[in-house]
This record gives C-alpha cells, structure tokens and sequence, in this order.
C-alpha cells in the first residue's frame, strides 16, 4: 500500500510514542477536523488503531519497517523494474557514502556469496 505524505506525517508521529490524543497529533499544526479525517481514513486502512474509550485513543496500526519495506518494494519494481543491483548501483553513483559505510556494503555483499 502506498502512503501518502500525510500519512507518512501522521505516522511519524504516532511511531514516535505509544497511544496519542487528537490534539497532540495536531501540533503539527492541522485543523483538528483535517487531522480527525485523517486519522478516520487511516483507520479503514488498518494504518491507525483507535481505542474509542481512550484518553489518547490513537496509535500506529502498523510499523515503520513494514511501511518503509512496502515503499522499496514500490521504488524497486517501478523504476528499476525489479532489479535491485540496478538500484543501488544508481544511489551510489549519486551519493557520497563514507569508508565505513563502503565496507559494511562489501560485508553484505560478501555475506549474501554475491
């Protein structure tokens, strides 16, 4: 599934502790009924959990990793047609990474006998 931005906002903040009320979601800044749509929607998309008797009703129905997963997956199949070594090929020719970052890289590949 893929999320929108403000999803990604709303989750951001709801991966940050526990259980949320309404107003503290909104201190980003939304109209409360902006965030209670949201929150409404989400909810229907198994994304958000509300416990209705709840003081702080509101939080994440699903994982940072689970929703950072689906998003490469997204990436991977759409732009690079699946290819991974493709992928990874094209950030590293556009990013700058660190020594330490080159050789965790080479013990990954080392330890997948690539």
């Amino acid at each position: 599934m893929k999320l929108t931005d403000a999803e990604w906002s709303v989750l951001e903040i709801l991966w940050s502790g526990e259980r949320f009320s309404l107003k503290e979601i909104q201190a980003n800044g939304w109209n409360k009924n902006t965030v209670h749509t949201y929150l409404t929607r989400m909810e229907k998309k198994g994304l958000v959990i509300i416990d209705r008797g709840e003081t702080k009703p509101y939080r994440a129905g699903v994982s940072r990793e689970d929703c950072a997963k689906n998003e490469r997956d997204e990436l991977l199949k759409r732009v690079y047609g699946g290819a991974a070594g493709d992928m990874i090929a094209a950030f590293l020719k556009e990013s700058k990474i660190s020594q330490e970052e080159v050789a965790k890289l080479r013990g990954l590949l080392d330890d997948m006998e690539v």
